[in-house]
């Protein structure tokens, strides 16, 4: 039983107040945490690039069916008992046009190595649908299988004749009215049309003079004089005819590539090489985990590609030890390079080629072209 004397008074202790630097405090942790909700929902004009999946051009990939199924066919396969692996790589894009990643995921990128900040007019480009970019992504994947075919069937000693044919042509360009879709253009200024590049080059030599663009429709000769338009493309003037082009190749061997969900054209050097590889006795990888990225085209030259660094960490997380990089892309490899993989660059396919053949008979790696040589 607790007693209290009727005549004292009983007053409560002073609350204690806090000090400035208390409160400071605790006014800067409440301006935080609303700018990091403010930021959560604030749009943004960035995505992130990060390594994708890896897929072994000596293996197989899952069909539209959900089977397993090889992922290069040949006829006749005379290497199936490779123990080594020909990685191709990808590059996923996290976010798009309709939803961009919040600014707190692009500070956890941004320090990230395997990971890049781009603005999202660099993969997205104005006007440009998610399902436009995906239908492009997907017809320029189909032109370099085409292209990798071509290249490799050549490199083992096939005669592969192909054609450079009209696909479409823009009412408002230059060629309107002069060229039709399915002509075959023959050359440009009488430079030979060996290729897309060759065409596009002729056309630029102009600097904007009239061309003559020869040409086969239905099977007759034929010229055009055209004059190109001017436009502006990444702050420099380009001249276009208004025109695409479709290259195709008339293949001796029936070569399918199976791959599904993966776009883009930078995985053309990696199909031929592996084509190559199961078309030719022994194992072209001598037991090795390779990796590599790069376009190509039916004459075995090799072109730079996006993403490479993303491509880099794919790669080692993969296993690989081995990475092939465009020579072109050299500038974006060098101080990225992960730890555990060696980088050696090419030009050319006849090149890779090499470095494969230099790796597998146990050569001097040492003196194998690598983007630190000034190669």
């Amino acid at each position: 039983m607790t007693l209290f004397d009727e005549n004292v008074s009983l007053v409560p202790a002073p609350r204690q107040r806090w000090s400035r630097a208390t409160v400071a405090g605790v006014w800067a942790l409440a301006v935080a945490l609303v700018v990091l909700l403010v930021m959560t929902f604030l749009p943004t004009a960035y995505v992130i690039q990060q390594p994708g999946p890896v897929y072994n051009t000596l293996g197989t990939s899952t069909n539209a069916d959900g089977v397993e199924t090889p992922l290069i066919t040949v006829p006749e396969e005379k290497d199936s008992t490779t123990t080594g692996q020909l990685d191709l790589l990808t590059v996923q894009v996290s976010g798009n046009r309709e939803r961009t990643p919040s600014w707190i995921e692009l500070a956890m990128a941004w320090f990230d190595r395997s990971r890049a900040v781009v603005p999202i007019d660099r993969i997205f480009p104005a006007g440009q649908t998610t399902e436009q970019r995906n239908t492009e992504n997907a017809a320029l994947m189909s032109d370099s299988q085409l292209e990798a075919s071509a290249a490799a069937l050549r490199e083992l000693g096939y005669d592969v004749p192909g054609e450079i044919a009209i696909g479409t042509v823009d009412d408002a360009g230059a060629a309107a009215g002069a060229l039709q879709v399915g002509d075959v253009v023959t050359s440009v200024d009488a430079v030979a049309a060996a290729n897309i590049d060759a065409i596009r080059a002729a056309v630029q030599a102009a600097a904007g003079k009239p061309v003559t663009v020869a040409y086969t429709r239905d099977g007759v000769a034929g010229t055009a004089t055209i004059t190109p338009k001017s436009t502006e493309a990444n702050g420099q003037q380009q001249w276009l005819l208004g025109i695409g082009l479709q290259e195709s190749f008339d293949l001796p061997v029936d070569v399918k590539i199976q791959l599904n969900d993966v776009g883009g054209p930078s995985a053309g050097m990696m199909f031929a090489l592996g084509i190559i590889d199961k078309m030719s006795e022994g194992d072209l990888t001598g037991g090795q985990h390779i990796a590599g990225t790069g376009t190509i085209d039916a004459d075995g030259n090799v072109g730079p590609i996006g993403g490479i660094r993303q491509k880099l960490y794919g790669a080692r997380d993969a296993g690989a030890t081995v990475f092939l990089a465009p020579e072109s892309n050299c500038n974006e490899v060098v101080g990225h390079v992960p730890d555990g993989i060696r980088v050696f660059s090419t030009a050319t396919l006849e090149q890779s080629l090499t470095v494969l053949q230099t790796i597998r008979d146990g050569g001097d790696l040492d003196a194998l072209p690598t983007c630190g040589s000034g190669s």
